[in-house]
């Protein structure tokens, strides 16, 4: 068992209930769901233990680091119903699975050029058919404004760690998402200045 691969990331244990209770009655009765940046595993593996063997999960990171926290999570869990995690980069034209009845990535975006934005729009239109479930989680700014001062600060130290990175306008998400083939999101706030936003591909 290798347990001195696991990852613990503290905001996961404080919004995974949060998030699933937003998350849940949205997802099918069956099928599969694919978590893109899945970074330590432990939503992964908490949200598959709620789920029960109805939903199969794959995860999936860029990082191998993260990719060894994501499967020793998974062993010590015992749960059957998650796949091993895949290598994947969301900014890639092509991705390592061809079909998803949800895809879910939970505080990426800011933390990750905006082409990964874009790619990962793109890549879940390719894998979600019609009706399929594309949702979001973090900190987004509204109509060109943050929604709190702790938002503020974040942006601004992310901007320093990488230009590339920052909070990202909430219209500039949706309107990337409408332009893919999504419709309208559905947005909850969430603790802690977070959003959910949920979309779903068109036909």
């Amino acid at each position: 068992m290798r347990d001195d691969a696991r990852q613990y990331a503290p905001s996961a244990a404080r919004n995974r209930d949060p998030i699933w209770s937003v998350l849940q009655p949205h997802l099918p009765q069956r099928g599969f769901v694919l978590e893109v940046a899945s970074g330590s595993g432990e939503h992964t593996v908490h949200f598959a233990r709620l789920a029960g063997p109805r939903l199969t999960f794959q995860p999936s990171d860029l990082d191998a680091q993260a990719r060894a926290s994501i499967d020793a999570w998974v062993e010590t869990s015992g749960l059957a119903n998650i796949r091993p995690a895949l290598a994947l980069d969301a900014a890639a034209d092509v991705w390592p699975i061809a079909h998803a009845g949800v895809v879910v990535c939970i505080n990426m975006i800011h933390i990750s050029p905006w082409a990964s934005a874009v790619g990962l729009v793109r890549g879940a239109v390719r894998v979600l058919s019609p009706g399929g479930l594309l949702f979001l989680y973090g900190p987004y700014r509204h109509e060109g404004r943050h929604t709190a001062p702790s938002n503020e600060a974040f942006d601004a130290d992310l901007r320093r760690r990488n230009p590339l990175w920052g909070v990202r306008d909430l219209e500039a998400v949706a309107e990337l998402a409408a332009d893919a083939g999504f419709g309208a999101p559905v947005i909850a706030e969430m603790p802690a200045n977070n959003l959910s936003i949920l979309f779903r591909r068109g036909a």
